[in-house]
């Protein structure tokens, strides 16, 4: 008898005797079925609502002509042939035959098939190597005809799934943070080369991020061979401006993070270096997600403003200056700017990047009566002064002033000639 109706092929409602437990609590019988593991069947096997293990009747299997040893610590099942058809362990004062799985916490089960393992992968590729939930989900829901009626499981690796459905495992995010003060750990890479070049001639974009703070900075660079000096120029004001050392960066495997003049550096400065695995940019996440978002905000302002894609390079810019003062850090709950300054940003400056402005013509000597401002377009904000850049049509290059008048609600056309850059 059994407590599991699932086991159980051919099943038939018929109510039987009420069954007894030892806590002297009772199941009735609500039918029948076979039950069969290939080797053996048995053909009336009560279902008996609320047992908990599966009970074997010896003396039905010595009627059936099996032959039933036990031994000090296990017991064997087999025909007349002495083949054996089920064997078991001993438990306490108990014999157990169970499905393969000798664990205690699991629910033990009094019928087991010496070629089950054979079954599971007979199965499994005649289901074009279907995996083994889905399999027991058809067994146990009835939901096809010919599946035996047996607990499918992986017993072991199918060497043919791996080959055709392995794929990368996942790197989790972390739950505890080791890291606890600005600029000991900086993420890096580099975003490249893009095929138009900026105006001033610049196709690779290297995106630095604290780990603690998550604020960001961006580099263009003409060259990728620039990276180390770059790198190098960095670290150093940037230790200098904010009184912290730079203890670690992680970044990729390519030859602009890995080279001996960055390692020299690095080495000397006693700061360590950590490489994600080649082809694992999962790895360097951090990074690699800032570079997505940057370039898909980038886009939509390019978009937005109508300005030529070689204006790329000041939309990243422009980008990276607003998201570091307005994407909320949730380890902290507060923005990049607040974690690594300490002070709330202010914003109430920010203009619509791409709008048409006028910026005070204070550069050249002017007649009595020539116009004192240049029409131009918003292209950004200093980094190194409290001013904004602007694009200057009359002169065709970047000026940054702090005279400017804007107009958010209107962009000035610009035709996509081949620009030069002067500065």
């Amino acid at each position: 008898m059994t407590g599991n109706k699932s086991l159980l092929l051919n099943f038939v409602k018929e109510k039987g005797p009420t069954v007894t437990f030892g806590d002297n609590s009772r199941g009735s019988t609500k039918g029948y079925g076979t039950l069969s593991n290939g080797s053996i069947t048995f053909n009336k096997v009560a279902y008996v609502e609320g047992l908990m293990h599966n009970l074997l009747s010896i003396s039905q299997l010595c009627d059936l002509g099996f032959y039933v040893i036990f031994r000090e610590i296990d017991c064997l099942i087999t025909d007349k042939q002495f083949h054996t058809v089920l064997s078991g362990f001993r438990k306490d004062n108990v014999y157990v035959i169970n499905m393969g799985d000798n664990s205690s916490e699991k629910e033990s089960i009094c019928f087991i098939s010496e070629d089950s393992e054979k079954k599971n992968c007979l199965w499994h590729k005649r289901l074009s190597h279907l995996n083994f939930k889905t399999i027991n989900a058809l067994s146990n829901k009835e939901l096809v005809v010919g599946l035996p009626k047996i607990s499918f499981s992986k017993e072991k690796l199918c060497a043919s799934c791996e080959k055709g459905k392995l794929t990368k495992s996942s790197f989790k995010t972390k739950r505890c943070f080791s890291i606890s003060t600005p600029l000991q750990m900086l993420h890096m890479d580099l975003c490249g080369p893009v095929s138009i070049p900026s105006l001033g001639g610049k196709r690779y974009i290297l995106v630095i991020i604290d780990e603690y703070t998550r604020y960001t900075w961006v580099f263009f660079l003409r060259y990728k061979s620039d990276t180390p000096e770059e790198i190098i120029n960095f670290i150093k004001k940037s230790e200098v401006l904010n009184g912290q050392l730079v203890r670690s960066i992680r970044s990729d495997n390519e030859t602009e993070f890995r080279n001996a003049t960055l390692d020299a550096f690095l080495c000397n400065k006693g700061i360590s270096q950590n490489f994600a695995e080649v082809r694992s940019p999962q790895q360097n996440g951090v990074v690699e997600r800032k570079n997505r978002t940057l370039c898909e905000a980038a886009r939509s302002m390019l978009s937005e403003s109508n300005l030529p894609t070689y204006f790329w390079a000041e939309a990243v810019n422009t980008a990276c200056f607003t998201q570091n003062r307005s994407i909320i850090v949730k380890r902290h709950n507060k923005t990049s700017y607040e974690v690594f300054y300490g002070r709330k940003p202010n914003i109430g400056f920010l203009h619509v990047f791409g709008c048409l402005c006028f910026i005070l013509n204070d550069r050249e000597q002017l007649g009595k009566f020539d116009p004192k401002a240049d029409e131009g377009i918003f292209v950004g904000y200093s980094l190194f002064s409290k001013a904004y850049r602007v694009y200057n049509l009359r002169r065709k290059c970047i000026d940054e002033s702090i005279n400017v008048k804007f107009d958010d609600h209107k962009t000035s056309s610009l035709s996509c000639d081949n620009t030069e850059l002067h500065e």
